[in-house]
C-alpha cells in the first residue's frame, strides 16, 4: 500500500515536473519571438500551474514596460532628429542673411544702404538671440530635478503683472485682450517666477497665433483659460502644440519650446494644462 502510494507520489511529480519543463520551453520560444519581432502580443502558455502563470504574467509586465520605452526611444530619436533640422534652419537662416549684408556692407560707400543694412543685420542677431536664449532656458528647466520653491502665491496678482507687460506686444498686433479675473483671492503653493514664466509663454503664444482676440479668464476655483480665434491651427497641430520642438510654420520665429516649457513647469508646480481646439477656437486651460 505504501509503495503504490509512493509511486503515485512520485508519478504524479513527474508529469508535473515534464509540463513544467514544457511551460519553461513555451515561455523561451515565445518570449524570443516577442523580443525580435515589433509586436504587441503578449506571452501565452498551455500550463494551468499558478507559479507558472505567475512567471508568465510578470515577464509580461516586464514585456509592457520594455514595449513603452523602445516607443519613447524611437519617438524621442525622431524628434531630435527633427529638432535639429528645424534648429539648424532657424539658425541658419539669420546667420546667412547676417553675413550676405556684411558682404554688401563691404561692396558699398552709400551711408543710407549702411544703415539700412546695419539695421536688417540687428534684427536677424536679435532674432538669433531670441532662439538660442529660448534653448538654453529649456534645456536648463527640463535638467533641473532639484524641488521647486514653492511659497504662497497670489494668483491674481501674478496673472494681471503679465497681462500688463505683454500689453505693447498685444497692441502691436491689433488685440485688446478681454480680461474676466474673479474678485476672489485665489491663492495656492506654487513656485512665482514659475508661474510667470507659464503666462508669459502663453501670452506670447496668442501673440503669435491670435487672429485678433484675445479671452483670459480666472475663476473662483483657480482655473486659468486663455482662449483666442486661431484659424490657421489644425486639430492635429493643437494636439502636438506641447510637444518639444513642434512649430507651427506661421510663428517660424520660434523654436517650438514656449507651450513645451509652460507644460513642464505646471506639472512640475502638480497642476494640469491642456489645448483644445474648437470652432476655428484655441483654447488652453490650466488647473493648479
Amino acid at each position: 500500500m505504501v509503495y503504490s502510494l509512493l509511486c503515485l507520489i512520485i508519478t504524479v511529480l513527474c508529469v508535473k515536473i515534464i509540463l513544467m519543463k514544457k511551460t519553461a520551453r513555451e515561455i523561451v520560444s515565445e518570449l524570443s519571438d516577442r523580443l525580435q519581432t515589433d509586436t504587441n502580443t503578449l506571452l501565452h502558455i498551455s500550463s494551468h500551474d499558478r507559479d507558472m502563470r505567475f512567471l508568465a504574467d510578470s515577464i509580461n509586465k516586464q514585456l509592457r514596460i520594455l514595449r513603452r520605452e523602445h516607443l519613447q526611444y524611437h519617438q524621442g530619436n525622431s524628434e531630435l532628429k527633427n529638432a535639429v533640422t528645424n534648429i539648424s534652419h532657424d539658425l541658419r537662416t539669420p546667420l546667412t542673411a547676417i553675413l550676405g549684408y556684411l558682404d554688401m556692407i563691404q561692396k558699398t560707400d552709400e551711408p543710407e544702404k549702411r544703415t539700412r543694412y546695419l539695421a536688417i543685420i540687428k534684427e536677424r542677431a536679435d532674432l538669433m538671440k531670441q532662439l538660442t536664449e529660448e534653448l538654453f532656458r529649456y534645456s536648463v528647466i527640463v535638467s533641473d530635478e532639484t524641488d521647486m520653491e514653492m511659497e504662497c502665491v497670489f494668483v491674481n496678482q501674478v496673472l494681471a503683472e503679465s497681462i500688463s507687460s505683454f500689453y505693447p506686444a498685444l497692441s502691436a498686433k491689433g488685440i485688446e485682450p478681454k480680461i474676466m479675473l474673479t474678485d476672489k483671492r485665489v491663492e495656492r503653493s506654487l513656485n512665482k517666477a514659475a508661474l510667470s514664466r507659464v503666462f508669459s509663454n502663453l501670452l506670447n503664444n496668442a501673440v503669435k497665433y491670435s487672429d485678433g482676440d484675445l479671452e483670459i479668464s480666472l475663476s473662483d476655483a483657480g482655473e486659468i483659460v486663455f482662449s483666442n480665434t486661431a484659424k490657421a491651427l489644425s486639430a492635429v497641430d493643437v494636439e502636438q502644440l506641447f510637444d518639444r520642438f513642434y512649430t507651427v510654420e506661421a510663428a517660424r520665429k520660434s523654436t517650438g519650446l514656449g507651450l513645451s516649457i509652460a507644460r513642464t513647469l505646471v506639472e512640475r508646480m502638480g497642476g494640469t494644462i491642456m489645448a483644445v481646439h474648437t470652432d476655428s477656437r484655441l483654447t488652453i486651460t490650466i488647473r493648479l
